[in-house]
């Protein structure tokens, strides 16, 4: 999965490359010789490497099988699986369950994501603690931004708020153009941010709520709101809670199940991303995590 032409070397990409075993070192301590390792060695500059070094499996603890059972639960679990639950099923520590789903939710984020066309469905929902009142609604709330291709791919987005820059930035970072159709609520901000993203006339169209219209024919917005309720229903029944830093991480990982539901092998995909992403420390990972307020859902 990481070299599909043959193995090339890490430093200075020959292909001249031998397949040597390393013998077991053996413990000071209980006196016990370790088990041998494969590596990969350079001819041209000797450079010694194995098939995990420079990926997110590098310097891994884990024996590779209880990754792959990860992958396999996250994977597999429709509304996400919490890093307890993992924790349970691989017989690990907490922190390492919650660090290793990380990792491969690192691998789930779309480098490139190419833009939709046809008719598009935008929305926003709030996500956070339970909120009393009205005047101070967005108090305890974080802003996802949801964008749907009907029959296509889904976009989430936690952004700072709703204002006409925000939701305009992110139309014309994932829409296109050439669009069919864009179609979203009655919510105020949007008929400026779709002229901020280039979309203008009859590209727009709009279902008011408010008035108990759902649906006006091939207008309506209930795709991208479902994608909304299964995350929802996600982070409520499984994860209970997630931190703010870490929120956007958590809608890769929907994103991307979502997008890729309906592939034989989504297993497979997610192993062969993880075997090129680079890796990620712990201290990378938990910056500033111990003082971010954590989204309670109600």
């Amino acid at each position: 999965m990481r070299w599909p032409n043959g193995v090339k070397c890490l430093a200075c990409n020959s292909d001249r490359i031998t397949a040597i075993t390393a013998k077991g070192k053996r413990n000071k301590k209980t006196g016990k010789v370790g088990p041998d390792r494969s590596l990969y060695q350079c001819k041209e500059c000797r450079f010694q490497f194995t098939a995990t070094t420079g990926t997110v499996y590098h310097d891994t603890h884990l024996p590779l099988h209880k990754w792959f059972l990860a992958i396999a639960l996250i994977t597999e679990s429709k509304k996400g699986i919490s890093a307890n639950q993992l924790k349970r099923a691989l017989g690990v520590q907490y922190r390492t369950a919650w660090y290793l789903a990380h990792r491969i939710r690192k691998s789930m984020v779309e480098a490139n994501p190419k833009k939709l066309k046809g008719v598009v469905e935008v929305d926003e929902t709030y996500v956070g603690g339970k909120q009393r009142g009205w005047k101070k609604k967005l108090k305890n709330k974080e802003v996802v931004m949801g964008i749907r291709e009907r029959g296509g791919d889904l976009r989430l987005r936690h952004i700072e708020n709703n204002s006409v820059e925000e939701l305009g930035k992110q139309i014309k970072e994932h829409i296109s153009p050439d669009v069919k159709m864009v179609v979203s609520d009655e919510f105020i901000a949007y008929p400026a941010a779709m002229i901020s993203a280039g979309i203008h006339g009859t590209k727009h169209e709009t279902i008011k709520h408010k008035d108990k219209i759902y649906v006006r024919g091939d207008v309506h917005t209930n795709t991208v709101e479902s994608a909304f309720s299964l995350f929802k229903r996600g982070l409520t029944g499984a994860f209970h809670k997630v931190s703010l830093k870490h929120l956007q991480r958590y809608l890769d990982e929907f994103e991307f199940r979502f997008n890729n539901r309906k592939s034989p092998d989504l297993f497979g995909m997610t192993v062969r991303r993880m075997a090129t992403v680079g890796g990620m420390p712990y201290a990378q990972l938990i910056e500033e995590h111990a003082f971010t307020p954590f989204i309670r859902p109600k």
